[in-house]
């Protein structure tokens, strides 16, 4: 009875090493769809936001645990390409110039030209900017594509349409005046005008008005819309307008 317990136990060992052996060397089991976690939009913004800041390390970071999860989403994916593509490439040679107007960001620029906001870091890196938050007022980009002007402008005269009389041998055309091109708006250099105002307001408080004025002075002319300023300048300058009638 002994013998006969041990020979079995032996056989269905022997069948549980050809079970575990069979498993092993079979195909791999492929994790079903359902099984992928779909990542959260907020934190596509969160990676698209690290990389307007200029923070790609930290950005391709997150981006690639959301891959882990979620291979294919289509946001992840235009980030990715904007980290590893190259923007000249992807977003082709043909441009056109354009300047940073007051309140413009590079995503709504991505937005409006591109079509999507997501782009924004490959637009920066299409202009060789590193960092796209930090777009300037005044900056002369190059946006890709063709100009919404140039696509917009008038085609040729129809046939249908009667030309112009011709004028009189005598008359000579006068030649149009080209239009004026918008002056570009001026920059204002914030640590210069702190600096300028700064040292006004101590030299007035020492006693220095002359002085006080004329660094307030230049205050005002680097930021010439700040009312505080203009409100330091104007006491400065009836404390100066004060001491004279004194003298």
């Amino acid at each position: 009875m002994t013998t006969l317990l041990r020979s079995v136990n032996i056989g269905m060992g022997l069948l549980g090493i050809l079970v575990l052996s069979a498993c092993s060397s079979g195909p791999k089991s492929i994790a079903p769809a359902s099984a992928i976690q779909h990542v959260d939009p907020d934190e596509v913004e969160e990676i698209a936001a690290l990389l307007d800041r200029g923070e790609v390390r930290s950005a391709e970071k997150r981006l690639r645990k959301g891959l882990d999860r979620d291979p294919m989403n289509p946001s992840l994916q235009v980030l990715l390409q904007g980290i590893e593509g190259d923007a000249r490439t992807d977003l082709g040679p043909k441009n056109f110039s354009y300047t940073v107007r007051s309140g413009e960001t590079m995503t709504e620029l991505a937005e409006r030209f591109l079509g999507n906001r997501l782009k924004s870091y490959q637009l920066a890196k299409y202009n060789g900017i590193d960092v796209p938050d930090a777009l300037e007022v005044g900056r002369e980009l190059l946006i890709p594509g063709q100009s919404p002007n140039a696509a917009s402008s008038p085609r040729s005269t129809p046939k249908a349409e009667k030309a112009a009389p011709a004028r009189p041998k005598t008359e000579v055309a006068k030649p149009a005046k080209p239009a004026a091109a918008p002056a570009p708006r001026k920059t204002v250099d914030h640590a210069a005008v702190r600096r300028a105002r700064s040292a006004g307001l101590v030299a007035l408080n020492q006693g220095n008005v002359k002085q006080a004025v004329a660094l307030l002075r230049r205050a005002a002319a680097l930021d010439p819309d700040n009312k505080a300023i203009a409100a330091d300048l104007r006491r400065a300058e009836q404390i100066a307008a004060t001491v004279r009638a004194r003298q």
